[in-house]
């Protein structure tokens, strides 16, 4: 959420801004008028409001002459603070509607563009692999080794659901434990958190109100399924007035996750990579309302997801997201995408973004500053540790060896009871 009063005084450049990310400057307009609606209302109905009060406080002291004028006086003023009320929350509602829609501003250094065509490869690391045999993709990686129920599960749990096992489930696993190590070694609170959540924490987060038709929705209970666990920990500490020393904060949350994936109907649905329920490990970071500071730990999410595609031993590149494809919370972001053989292309394995104050602000998490005794809004980062089983793809495609079986790098065979290699052809 932004800053109204900040907007209204700095219109053209929040027009200018916002329209990087194809806002279009007329609802800025709109809304700075409703926000100027907004206060006559609140200042009319104030008035009302002390008018019936001295009315009424003037009775004891009226003669009886004088109260019965006084008391219709006092009535006719009620009946039209009612009307300035029942108008005050109609327009008090759409306001709060037009400002919880409004996107973060971009950082000046991020690209523009309009969609994901529009996106910089910043980098590519490692070398992509060469293999002198067929190269088979992750499903018959799956099938020749009896990792997967994928026919059967689907059945019971309809499409883009996922049931693996043996090796390939304990490799998952092995993996979560491997970055959940890394971020401990980084100063990072490991956390586990539900998958429940209820509406607010949703808004706060930025998912509402633009996202309804991606997220499961339990009516019967009001409660919602979360997508990732940055959801839950951005409310976790929610109204609650923080000191500097507090900060920063590290969270690193392990939890299911749940998308509908509505808009996503035939696009990389095979197998793995785009499932209903899936496993992430999410670094979240709340820091001083400071640029530098959270662009500080921007390039420290990156280093350590960075870190995680090297242990695993995959090629990736660094893109840097453009302002019409970076989503409507993000100030900064970065995309890792990991080397996928079978598609001879890139795929997304990690999103890291700096939100700024964005989510704060809907959450109403502040600090108090040591110098000025000053209450600034955080800043919160987020980037993904490792989502699984979106991961495993390219895991399974890169490190394929001629019989179908997979070798496991140096850094990951501890969490396997130190196996160099899984699959049929290694038993």
């Amino acid at each position: 959420m932004l800053d109204i009063k900040f907007i209204v005084e700095n219109t053209d450049w929040v027009k200018q801004s916002l329209g990087r990310k194809g806002f279009p400057a007329e609802k800025v307009d709109e809304l700075i008028n409703t926000y100027l609606e907004l206060n006559k209302f609140k200042t009319s109905s104030q008035t009302l409001a002390e008018e019936k009060n001295r009315l009424s406080n003037s009775i004891k002291s009226a003669s009886a002459e004088e109260r019965p004028a006084i008391i219709a006086k006092s009535k006719e003023i009620g009946e039209q603070f009612k009307a300035e009320q029942e108008k005050l929350t109609k327009i008090q509602a759409k306001f709060d509607d037009m400002i919880l829609r409004m996107p973060n501003y971009p950082s000046e250094e991020s690209p523009d563009g309009p969609d994901d065509s529009a996106n910089v490869v910043r980098r590519k690391v490692g070398e992509i692999p060469h293999f002198d045999f067929p190269i088979r993709d992750h499903v018959e990686l799956m099938e020749i080794n009896d990792w997967s129920e994928m026919e059967r599960i689907a059945k019971v749990s309809g499409a883009r659901t996922y049931a693996i096992k043996n090796d390939l489930a304990q490799l998952e696993l092995a993996i979560h434990m491997m970055v959940m190590d890394k971020l401990r070694a980084n100063g990072f609170t490991l956390i586990t958190v539900p998958a429940i959540s209820k509406e607010k924490p949703l808004y706060n987060q930025g998912y509402l109100p633009f996202a309804r038709d991606e997220i499961y929705y339990m009516p019967a209970d009001d409660l919602y399924l979360s997508g990732t666990a940055e959801l839950i920990l951005n409310s976790l500490r929610a109204d609650e007035l923080l000191t500097e020393a507090d900060l920063p904060i590290l969270y690193a949350g392990f939890s299911p996750c749940f998308r509908r994936e509505a808009g996503a109907a035939g696009k990389d649905t095979r197998g793995l990579v785009r499932v209903h329920q899936f496993f992430k490990t999410e670094q979240f970071v709340i820091c001083k309302n400071d640029v530098a500071e959270s662009d500080k730990w921007h390039k420290k999410l990156l280093q350590i997801s960075e870190e995680v595609l090297q242990d695993l031993e995959l090629p990736y590149q660094v893109l840097e997201v453009c302002t019409g494809d970076m989503g409507a919370p993000k100030y900064r972001q970065y995309d890792l995408e990991a080397w996928v053989p079978s598609q001879n292309c890139y795929r997304e394995t990690h999103s890291c973004s700096n939100i700024t104050d964005w989510q704060a602000r809907r959450t109403n998490l502040r600090y108090r500053e040591n110098a000025s005794g000053k209450v600034k809004f955080c800043h919160t980062l987020n980037n993904t540790g490792i989502a699984t089983p979106r991961a495993l793809v390219p895991f399974m495609e890169n490190h394929q060896q001629a019989d179908g079986t997979i070798k496991i790098p140096a850094k990951l065979q501890p969490y396997l009871g130190g196996k160099k290699v899984i699959g049929k052809g290694a038993e």
